[in-house]
């Protein structure tokens, strides 16, 4: 178990609140729409790796995996972000955040799970009450940016009725127990526009239309060298 501090909205005023996470959870292939899930399960099998066991399926990674940093470190050039949801669960209560699902691309199609494992896990240091937007959680957007050569360009973009309800999202892990404290799960992504590839820095967010707000965060990538 580690500490890891955020900050929420405390009836207006941002306060800080120091959550415990003893369990960390990738969920993947969360789409609502299977012909939009087999898209990106097509894109992900033209690069080698294999259909997944399950959909959704549900990874377990290290929780010392989670980072608030705006950099990262990865061995070498085959690594590239993911936006998602993240919900965090705490004294009964499920606050909403923002991640991305850094992975090894190279490592994905030798083994998924070993892949997740493999990168740290960058996530906005921001959290929203669940009970304040699921109301309109549907109309949420997620969105990234990747820079690749030098240019910044739209690499995500979509709403969350493309993906599983939170509710059947952790039941279908957890069942009727709900979302455990101390636990983070990512939610799942979206295809990437022109296809996965590697970006020296991500910056990704996550829109509320109807609260007109966002979380937002952004990293650098520094590869380390490959050397055998």
């Amino acid at each position: 178990m580690f500490d890891l501090t955020f900050t929420i909205d405390d009836d207006g005023a941002p306060t800080p609140l120091t959550l415990p996470i003893d369990q960390a959870v990738i969920a993947g292939w969360t789409g609502r729409d299977p012909v939009a899930r087999d898209k990106h399960i097509a894109e992900l099998e033209a690069i080698g790796i294999a259909r997944p066991a399950s959909t959704p399926i549900y990874y377990r990674v290290a929780a010392c995996r989670l980072t608030t940093a705006d950099s990262i470190e990865v061995s070498g050039e085959d690594s590239s972000g993911e936006v998602e949801f993240v919900l965090i669960g705490w004294q009964g209560r499920i606050f909403v955040g923002l991640g991305s699902d850094h992975t090894d691309r190279k490592v994905e199609a030798y083994s998924v799970t070993v892949s997740k494992q493999m990168c740290d896990k960058p996530i906005a240091s921001e959290l929203w009450e669940l009970e304040d937007v699921a109301d309109h959680w549907d109309q949420m957007i997620l969105r990234s940016f990747a820079w690749i050569d030098g240019k910044r360009v739209l690499y995500q973009e979509g709403t969350l009725d493309a993906m599983l309800p939170v509710k059947e999202l952790i039941d279908r892990q957890f069942g009727t127990a709900g979302l455990p404290d101390g636990c983070a799960m990512f939610g799942g992504t979206f295809a990437a526009k022109g296809g996965i590839r590697p970006a020296s820095r991500f910056e990704y967010e996550l829109e509320d239309p109807v609260l007109k707000r966002s979380i937002r965060h952004a990293y650098d990538v520094i590869t380390l060298p490959v050397l055998g």
